[in-house]
């Protein structure tokens, strides 16, 4: 059985999503992924509607994919003149591509009424398009755009379009639900309906196109996956979509759980079995390239996918992954992760504590003590399921395991501000490690950033190694807003260095404080890793 064809447009319709803009340079790098990845169609941009596009072809050029072939993407000719006389269509050719997508009107309203087109010069512009790329050399796919809305108010017209690529030479026709509003047993019927259809033009003549279908679609129901994956079961043979469901609107079907979809859950092939493994890195790669925060909660590759935080869920997984896991998280280079909480029982403590590497008693006390801490101080604001760097420390010091690196003496910290000038903040820590003490000052862009800076300037003495560590993320929460300006802040830090991510938690009644336990939390952490690292070396 042929492999479903993927056909990627996070370089194109991904980047039309709000907030998500790539240079020529970092769509470069994604498409490297991408084709490393395994993906077959790598759609990197529309040449004749911006000079990025432009510039990313011309780059494009000089880059040897191993799989995927690399395509265009731009519009059918403009009414009234030749395609050769369309600087659109001369656009596409001279990007270099094999492969260029084109689309065209399948809804009689847009070519009518948005257009002040007629429905028969439609007709002949996708044709004459599709002919002319195809006599230029060039593998053709052809978008029909709002074809599920065309066949909706008109199916007759909706299908004359795409008889008209087919006439045209056109390699693939994909239907295309660009406002997102179709359901999945519309999907169903419409597909199978077109197939009937252009049966029933062509029946068995030699002369019948062999054009495959594909599906495009959005989400603005929340049913693009749904949408594809029945599509595929009616015959599409090519599946379009986005890197982490990035597009406009809602966005597009989300490339990473399409293909997990498709190959685990339906064992059809698609992109090599073997790359699976690495769709959590490229679903990464795109997010840190977008500047886009991760999303946890998304299927097969968010940080949360795999999460358990129940006491009876980690109970049984413990015992058996499957029992609260659809399937083995490796497989799409995800992992298991065990949350603690105040919701959690031993059997959390217990997981955790071994992967953190904490040791516990055996007679479960140590566990049963931790769980009784844990809800007390989350009833007080801590929420230790997003703070593991100080689950480990809190761990460690409820079983007398822990070995500060260094103790605080005292801090100070002052806000200055001058008429119309900034506020300035500095600050001055007196820290001590193994009976010296050291005392720095420094300034900071805040009262956090001055802390921070002052405590690397009194550790540098005695740890050299903290050059590495920076921090990635700040984060201040109102535990209860009624209490006005007296309320408790939750502060959260996210560090990290060459190798790890880690974050660390501070509450209290004052956010200095609370800044400072996640500070010093982070630093404890980052140093204790360090000194586990020499212990094993």
């Amino acid at each position: 059985m042929d492999p479903i064809l993927v056909y990627d447009t996070t370089l194109r319709d991904g980047t039309q999503g709000e907030n998500v803009n790539f240079s020529a340079e970092e769509k470069i790098k994604i498409a490297r992924w991408l084709d490393d990845l395994g993906i077959h169609y790598i759609e990197g941009g529309w040449p004749g509607s911006n000079p990025r596009d432009v510039q990313f072809f011309d780059l494009a050029r000089d880059v040897e994919f191993k799989h995927a072939r690399l395509a265009s993407f731009g519009a059918t000719r403009k009414p009234g003149i030749r395609p050769e006389e369309d600087p659109n269509i001369k656009a596409l050719l001279d990007s270099g591509t094999p492969v260029v997508a084109i689309f065209g009107k399948s809804w009689n309203l847009h070519v009518e009424k948005i257009m002040n087109n007629t429905l028969s010069e439609n007709m002949r512009m996708i044709q004459d398009s599709v002919a002319y790329l195809k006599s230029a050399g060039r593998e053709v796919v052809y978008d029909a755009e709002h074809f599920f809305d065309g066949y909706k108010a008109d199916p007759d017209y909706a299908v004359k379009t795409l008889a008209a690529a087919l006439e045209g030479g056109a390699d693939f026709i994909v239907l295309c639900d660009t406002n997102g509003g179709t359901l999945p047993f519309e999907i169903e019927t419409i597909f199978k309906d077109v197939l009937k259809k252009i049966d029933d033009i062509y029946g068995q003549s030699p002369a019948k196109p062999t054009a495959r279908l594909g599906i495009h679609t959005h989400n603005d129901c929340g049913m693009a996956l749904a949408n594809t994956i029945t599509a595929v079961r009616c015959g599409a043979a090519m599946v379009q979509g986005t890197i982490n469901g990035y597009g406009e609107r809602c966005g597009n079907a989300d490339l990473t759980a399409v293909i997990p979809v498709l190959s685990t859950k339906m064992n059809l092939a698609c992109v090599p079995l073997e790359n699976i493994e690495k769709l959590k890195t490229v679903s990464r790669v795109v997010s840190e390239t977008a500047n886009i925060v991760p999303l946890n909660t998304r299927p097969f590759v968010g940080k949360s996918a795999f999460a358990h935080k129940g006491g009876i869920h980690v109970n049984a997984i413990m015992k058996i992954p499957e029992a609260y896991e659809h399937m083995d998280p490796e497989l799409v280079g995800n992992n298991r992760r065990v949350l603690v909480s105040d919701m959690s029982g031993k059997s959390n403590i217990e997981y955790k504590a071994r992967e953190l590497g904490v040791e516990l008693g055996s007679n479960g006390f140590d566990s049963r003590q931790i769980v009784s801490k844990i809800k007390d101080l989350e009833q007080n604001g801590y929420q230790f399921d997003v703070a593991e760097g100080s689950f480990k420390i809190l761990t460690q010091k409820l079983t007398k395991q822990f070995k500060p690196l260094f103790d605080l003496e005292s801090f100070r910290v002052t806000i200055e501000k001058d008429r119309d000038q900034p506020c300035t903040a500095h600050a001055t820590v007196k820290v001590s490690v193994d009976g010296k003490n050291e005392i720095t000052a420094a300034e900071g862009f805040g009262p956090v950033s001055a802390l921070d800076n002052a405590l690397r300037k009194a550790l540098d003495r005695f740890y050299p190694d903290l050059d590495t560590m920076r921090l990635v993320d700040f984060k201040v929460r109102v535990i209860d807003g009624r209490v006005g300006t007296a309320a408790k802040v939750r502060v959260l830090i996210e560090s990290r260095d060459q190798e790890r991510l880690w974050s660390t938690i501070g509450v209290s009644e004052d956010i200095i404080e609370a800044s400072w336990q996640a500070l010093a939390d982070s630093f404890q952490y980052k140093l204790a890793q360090e000194a586990e690292l020499r212990d094993i070396s």
